[in-house]
């Protein structure tokens, strides 16, 4: 990523900026029979071909920054600071988040920014308890062969589906997470939830799962702990 860490785009407020991977165009044909004019043609429109995906994508990041600093505006009166953006209320702030979110996918569908911002439009959706949008949005993301989102969708769609009582479904794909963790969703971190998830109707196992961790790095260990405190008695 660019400048934004995996810490903050994994947030539980799902409120922080993302950065994305730079991609490049190939620039790598080789005339055998062109020469002269054509060859310098050629040179000069990969060249500039470069120029522009790279101006473009410094363009998509910034319409992506505009729209995280929406989300991550305040609410409340204003500070009378014009540089400090705030919202008179959370739906007022999320309604101009969703259009500048919406506009990324709009104007640059298929890039990355379009991708990261289908995924912020599931977690807002999914915060406003519009579930059905919220699974339609992380689906998408989950299924666009972007693997480093693809991983976070899954993870957040497991929750989503947790919450609407969809235990086999959110199972599935926790299950898929441990068998293939990526660096935005640890194996240790798909393990954790998954034993949440079959906790009441498995106990056994969900011990069977945390007790390993019991002895991870701390983080993890904590958690599990607080996991395996969370567990039904048998």
């Amino acid at each position: 990523m660019d400048r934004i860490s995996r810490k903050e785009l994994k947030s539980d407020r799902f409120q922080e900026r993302v950065g994305s991977t730079v991609q490049y165009l190939d620039e790598h044909r080789r005339p055998v029979t062109l020469i002269g004019s054509i060859v310098l043609a050629v040179l000069l429109l990969g060249w500039g071909a470069h120029w522009y995906s790279g101006k473009q994508k410094v363009v998509r990041q910034q319409a992506l920054t505009r729209a995280l600093d929406i989300q991550n505006s305040a609410v409340g009166p204003s500070s009378g600071n014009p540089l400090v953006k705030t919202y008179p209320t959370a739906e007022a702030r999320r309604e101009e988040a969703v259009k500048a979110f919406q506009q990324i996918i709009n104007d640059y569908s298929g890039s990355e920014e379009a991708t990261i911002a289908r995924y912020y439009l599931g977690v807002i959706a999914a915060e406003a308890g519009k579930d059905t949008d919220a699974a339609k949005y992380l689906q998408e993301v989950a299924g666009s062969g972007r693997n480093l989102y693809s991983s976070l969708a899954q993870f957040a769609l497991a929750q989503l589906y947790q919450g609407q009582g969809k235990t086999a479904e959110a199972e599935k794909l926790l299950r898929g997470l441990i068998d293939h963790p990526s660096i935005l969703v640890s194996k240790e971190q798909a393990t954790i939830a998954l034993a949440k998830v079959i906790a009441p109707k498995n106990p056994a196992e969900a011990r069977k799962l945390l007790e390993p961790l019991r002895t991870e790095r701390s983080a993890v260990s904590r958690t599990a702990l607080t996991a395996l405190s969370e567990i039904p008695a048998q």
